[in-house]
């Protein structure tokens, strides 16, 4: 099933970020959302997340309007992982990753076999295994960050909402989550949504990629029919050239 924004408008309190944008993002694949700074771009990933209510339009998975839904009937079918989440003071790994079956639970009813099941397989996944009883706080960067991707996965939803999940990584870690996220998405048709600075790496990961600017949708398509020069001037003023990767045959963008 598809994740569709139809003429949706998104702010916070002020004038709104996103307006009347609409747009149907393809299920079981990898989408990028590329733009400068401030463009609206962590904005939409709310939204489409159900964190953010629509001012106007209507966020759709398949045939279900998100606005209908509790917020814990949309945290079983969508996950949303924050950029640069906090983990709680203490928290040692196995717990933070336990608490994406929040949604799954009842009250007052501890964890059955498919929690500590799904628990389990996500820190496997993630090679996180070995750290269960570590404080999340005393891990690296690129470790906290699998322990976060471990508790998305927990959460068992087809849909997976990322924003800027690279961001603070260093380049091997960088291109170590990105393999690990597209093996997600072909091992398991795992919906992958997520928020990209660097555009080399959209084009090489993601099989949809979205360009925003002002709040607006410019460009949308494979990368071979979004990462242009011509694209690339209208979303970030950027004068560049693109070459196919010589490497994965991917775009790759030189500034000039």
């Amino acid at each position: 099933m598809t994740l569709e924004a139809l003429d949706l408008t998104l702010g916070y309190g002020g004038p709104p970020i996103v307006r009347n944008l609409s747009v149907s993002i393809p299920s079981a694949t990898v989408t990028a959302i590329i733009g400068p700074n401030g463009c609206g771009k962590s904005t939409l990933l709310r939204g489409l997340g159900g964190l953010i209510p629509a001012r106007s339009g209507r966020v759709l998975l398949g045939d279900e309007d998100l606005a209908r839904l509790r917020p814990a009937a949309i945290a079983r079918r969508v996950t949303l992982l924050p950029q640069s989440p906090t983990p709680p003071e203490g928290i040692r790994v196995a717990e933070l990753v336990s608490r994406g079956r929040t949604p799954w639970l009842r009250p007052f009813r501890p964890m059955g076999a498919r929690d500590r099941y799904a628990i389990h397989q996500a820190m496997e996944a993630t090679a996180i295994a070995d750290l269960r009883d570590h404080r999340v706080s005393d891990l690296s960067g690129g470790q906290r960050q699998r322990v976060w991707i471990a508790m998305a996965l927990a959460q068992e939803t087809g849909w997976l909402l990322l924003d800027e999940p690279t961001t603070w990584l260093d380049l091997r870690h960088q291109l170590d989550l990105l393999k690990l996220l597209r093996r997600f998405n072909r091992d398991d048709n795992r919906s992958i949504v997520m928020v990209l600075h660097d555009i080399s790496q959209a084009a090489r990961f993601a099989d949809h990629v979205i360009a925003m600017r002002d709040g607006e949708i410019l460009a949308q398509g494979t990368p071979a029919q979004v990462i242009s020069a011509e694209v690339l001037e209208q979303v970030f003023g950027l004068a560049s050239k693109v070459i196919d990767d010589p490497l994965h045959g991917s775009p790759l963008v030189l500034p000039m």
